[in-house]
């Protein structure tokens, strides 16, 4: 159910709460609105969160952004109905924590369809234990109903009794091992938050980073991070105009029956092409929701 060229630059986690960050939400421009009712909402204030979050997803008020709600996690005595909730909102996806298995996202799958979710809601799973990253794979492949895998790198860090550090050197390995699993078993995979809103030299970085390394996008936090989070997984001008180069040169070859494909001096395969057709495809959609959003105002 993976939608790769559908842009996810930017995801924001907005508290199920807090009813202005709510209303806020709407006129933002991240591709992806988490709302989330785990971390950013107090035990008792959970069940009116709930309601609260499903009703602004049936409203319509969030679109054209992909909406998906963070539920609590397995074994919590709110994941059940917060399940059954989220499968009657129509979000598009449901993102759970601390998934630790296939048979975690197997479990997820069942709870779904038993609370008559349709086939278009997915699964995203957060990655933020030991063992979750050491399982990537099997977590991504373990239902065609997963779509996106999410890092939690400050669960993570946690865990391993490790230390915050600029460029991420402690949770490296981890982070390389989720990517492998995530595109072994073509699924999107989003980076994890930066959590210093003062530093946006830092984020910026920290983005670039997970650019990279692969990620198709980062989660954030607070609106200031959504333009450089947009800027830095969406294919600048230079990319663009360069994909179109090599998919012309690929099919002005095809046409003279050339096998040899060079652009700028550079020998070009057909990887090289679908790559190029994929981030022509990710600039298009991006140009789509702009469009959109401009309608809207």
């Amino acid at each position: 159910m993976t939608d790769a060229a559908r842009p996810r630059r930017s995801a924001l986690y907005v508290p199920g709460n807090n009813s202005r960050a709510l209303e806020k939400a709407a006129g933002l421009l991240a591709d992806v609105v988490i709302l989330d009712l785990e971390d950013a909402v107090g035990d008792d204030a959970k069940p009116a969160a709930r309601d609260r979050v499903c009703d602004i997803v049936r409203s319509g008020v969030l679109r054209p952004r992909e909406v998906v709600i963070r539920v609590n996690g397995l074994g919590t005595e709110w994941h059940e109905d917060d399940m059954a909730a989220v499968a009657q909102s129509g979000a598009d996806g449901v993102l759970v924590p601390k998934v630790g298995s296939g048979d975690d996202v197997r479990a997820l799958v069942g709870e779904l369809e038993a609370a008559g979710a349709d086939n278009q809601t997915t699964l995203w799973l957060m990655i933020e234990t030991p063992g979750s990253f050491l399982h990537a794979e099997e977590i991504a492949a373990a239902s065609d109903r997963v779509s996106v895998l999410v890092i939690g790198t400050n669960d993570l860090i946690n865990d391993l009794h490790a230390l915050q550090r600029p460029g991420r050197a402690p949770v490296m390995t981890a982070l390389s091992l989720a990517v492998l699993g995530a595109r072994s078993a073509g699924r999107v995979i989003l980076d994890g938050v930066f959590n210093d809103i003062g530093d946006g030299d830092g984020f910026i970085a920290e983005a670039r980073q997970g650019r990279e390394m692969g990620f198709d996008g980062k989660t954030v936090v607070h609106p200031s991070q959504i333009g450089p989070a947009n800027s830095a997984f969406g294919p600048s001008p230079e990319e663009v105009e360069y994909a179109r180069t090599v998919v012309s040169a690929y099919e002005n070859a095809r046409a003279a029956g050339d096998s040899v494909i060079t652009v700028d001096g550079r020998m070009i395969e057909s990887l090289h092409v679908r790559d190029a057709q994929r981030i022509l495809t990710l600039a298009a959609r991006i140009d789509e929701l702009t469009d959109l959003d401009l309608a809207r105002t």
